[in-house]
């Protein structure tokens, strides 16, 4: 019985007449314009693979190609210009959108092309990122949200009461809602919270070179913090240890 063999179609993706945006990349000048053809001095080249060869680009505003090799005839030439870091091209300009969104060396290097669609993945993962944020700092409990908050408001938080560590920590979440939780899911930050804690009502001392802490009732050396490492993440650490629980518990008990 006779086979036939069944080729796999190669399709490529269709080319969409559209309005096409541009910005540039990090950086927006009132007016910024770019290389629009090819000459010795500033060379404006595309690789054809097809081809296996160099081919010369230039932006003609009467020719249908922007390959130099592809024009006939006098062309118009035209400057490409973005105003105020940012370039809109009407769908009547193919040959300059085809330039720009397929053949440009500085395609994603010094300007890129806005797509919408993955614009608004991004927007709806930063969206997602918010609610998920905002539903944590509603259910966490009172001394989780106010170490989270020690975090960005340092020892203003003694100050607040629970109402306003509410209202804070919601804030935080909204403003910045994954270092909120990254700190969420830290164990750290409630020891490290409880160390600070410690040291402000006087039952843990620390040196004014912040590298050693000492219990405050009778100056006893509980730790040296290890070089370049902060002393607060150093005395939570230290408070999972053996030693450490026990001193733990026992500031714990003067705190209650």
């Amino acid at each position: 019985m006779e086979t036939k063999e069944k080729t796999k179609k190669v399709t490529t993706p269709k080319w969409e007449i559209k309005d096409r945006f541009y910005y540039l990349l990090a950086m927006s000048p009132l007016s910024y314009t770019m290389n629009s053809k090819h000459t010795s001095r500033s060379p404006l080249l595309y690789f054809d693979e097809t081809k296996m060869e160099q081919r010369a680009l230039r932006y003609a505003t009467n020719q249908s190609s922007p390959f130099v090799d592809e024009q006939d005839g006098q062309v118009t030439l035209e400057h490409i210009v973005f105003k105020d870091g940012t370039l809109h091209v009407p769908k009547e300009k193919q040959n300059l959108q085809k330039m720009l969104s397929l053949y440009h060396p500085l395609l994603n290097k010094k300007y890129a092309e806005q797509d919408s669609i993955m614009e608004a993945e991004t927007d709806l993962e930063d969206i997602e990122l918010e609610v998920h944020a905002l539903n944590a700092a509603l259910s966490i409990d009172l001394e989780q949200a106010e170490a989270i908050l020690r975090v960005e408001k340092g020892s203003k938080v003694s100050g607040l009461d629970s109402r306003e560590i509410k209202r804070d920590i919601l804030i935080f979440a909204k403003k910045n809602p994954k270092l909120f939780i990254d700190l969420a899911n830290d164990e750290n930050v409630i020891l490290r919270n409880f160390a600070i804690k410690a040291v402000e009502l006087g039952i843990i001392n620390i040196a004014s070179d912040q590298r050693t802490f000492t219990w405050g009732a009778n100056g006893r050396k509980l730790i040296n913090v290890p070089f370049e490492e902060n002393a607060y993440s150093a005395l939570a650490a230290w408070f999972k240890t053996d030693e450490g629980l026990e001193v733990y518990k026992s500031v714990e008990k003067k705190m209650n």
